[in-house]
């Protein structure tokens, strides 16, 4: 494991111990941050612990072409029930997304430190967020990092059904617009799974990544 300081470096990726972590220590300066995620790195870890930095085996990847819109979620769009928006309330997803409840989670890896820091990347066009409304309320929404055609997934949240799944619909609409090739979800769960989400080496991640992130 590799220890970081003022320094601004990274080791390799295929330096990552089995687990994932990468490099401990270093701090989450906007520098810092842009340099890990232009190397295929991401943050990961609880409040009180040191930061840690995570590159690992196997990733979970979304080419943007091969979303489809589901028959079940295309009935909710009609339904018009809710309104998406893009970094429109930013901070407010994010602490969403720190305080929803997940099953079979303590707690979430979001602390105050983390929102001020992607926040700063937010402020500088680094990052983005999608808002999901209803009636007004914010009830779902997501936000990542843009590393050239590649979006990095961080967190979603959903107070309300299908709220998520909307927001991530509009997000891959989004995405295409802009001419992105590739979602990050970074590590497998079953909710990303059922988005059509797969996993694929490290090795084969870094090839493609290195691709499309100029």
């Amino acid at each position: 494991m590799h220890y970081l300081f003022k320094d601004l470096y990274f080791p390799p990726v295929e330096e990552a111990h089995e687990s994932g972590i990468l490099a401990v220590g270093g701090d989450l300066s906007i520098e810092r941050l842009l340099l890990a995620y232009s190397k295929g790195i991401f943050p990961w870890y609880s409040e009180g612990e040191p930061i840690t930095w995570y590159a690992p085996d196997y990733r979970m990847v979304l080419p943007i072409n091969s979303y489809k819109t589901k028959k079940s979620l295309r009935n909710i769009l009609n339904r018009k029930i809710f309104t998406c928006t893009i970094n429109q309330s930013f901070v407010e997803v994010m602490k969403n997304c720190k305080d929803v409840f997940r099953k079979d989670q303590d707690g979430t890896w979001i602390s105050d430190e983390i929102i001020d820091a992607y926040t700063q990347l937010y402020q500088k066009g680094y990052a983005l967020s999608v808002e999901v409304w209803q009636d007004g309320i914010l009830v779902g929404g997501l936000y990542g990092v843009c590393v050239g055609k590649v979006f990095c997934g961080e967190s979603m949240f959903s107070k309300v059904s299908n709220a998520s799944k909307v927001g991530f619909d509009f997000l891959v609409k989004y995405l295409v617009e802009k001419d992105f090739k590739l979602i990050d979800g970074q590590v497998y769960n079953d909710y990303l799974e059922q988005l059509g989400f797969f996993e694929i080496s490290r090795e084969n991640f870094m090839k493609v990544f290195n691709v499309l992130k100029v």
